[in-house]
């Protein structure tokens, strides 16, 4: 694992280096790939650099119980080694789901559909519900949130609206969201308290590249 650490830090210090280069900077196709790449890899080489910290200290306290003659410092060692273990444990898998290769459209702003499924009324209520969690998230991620085109219900929420999330790497935090979502409540429609199963289909898109 160590030697493919080193090999991404000198693939991060090289386009570091270029990304500060006049020629590189005025060419914006090009920017932004290494951008985007430069954003890629530095998650796994700031790991990599607390992962080489743990095995640093991992070594030591091993040669302070090896050879250290001072009984405070060999206790010390001692209670110290096994939460180092378990640290650089938990930083290799860490460093191995950031090294699964990453989806290109990741860092592509999204398109979202939210559509009202069964239900009547309380369905198109539970999309209009739907599109205010995803929007408070959103802002909450620093996304903003732009509406292009929506279809009220008779009872409030929507039938359906489309909306754009925009901010780098929207479409790869939101994509698992596509599918069908259904809630079991007592809808504001219903007048004798009763449960209602209603649905919505919520689709995500990547934002088409212009060109």
């Amino acid at each position: 694992m160590l030697e493919k650490l080193e090999g991404i830090e000198r693939k991060f210090r090289e386009i570091e280096e270029k990304l500060s280069d006049p020629a590189v900077v005025s060419d914006m196709g090009l920017f932004k790939k290494l951008n985007l790449e430069y954003k890629e890899l530095k998650p796994v080489v700031e790991a990599s650099a607390e992962y080489r910290k743990t095995l640093k200290g991992i070594e030591e306290a091993k040669t302070i119980l090896q050879q250290a003659s001072d009984k405070e410092m060999m206790e010390l060692a001692e209670a110290d080694l096994p939460a180092l273990e378990e640290k650089k444990a938990q930083l290799e898998e860490e460093i191995r789901k950031l090294l699964i290769p990453k989806d290109p459209e990741d860092f592509r702003n999204a398109i979202m559909e939210i559509r009202a499924g069964t239900g009547g009324d309380e369905a198109a209520i539970f999309a209009g519900d739907l599109f205010e969690m995803y929007k408070r998230y959103c802002d909450k991620k620093g996304f903003r949130t732009e509406i292009q085109d929506y279809n009220p219900g008779t009872m409030g929420g929507y039938k359906e609206i489309i909306f754009k999330v925009v901010g780098e790497g929207a479409y790869g935090l939101l994509k698992y969201e596509s599918g069908v979502h259904r809630v079991q409540r007592v809808p504001a429609t219903e007048t004798q308290g009763r449960v209602h199963t209603s649905a919505a289909t919520v689709a995500v898109f990547p934002e088409a590249e212009d060109v």
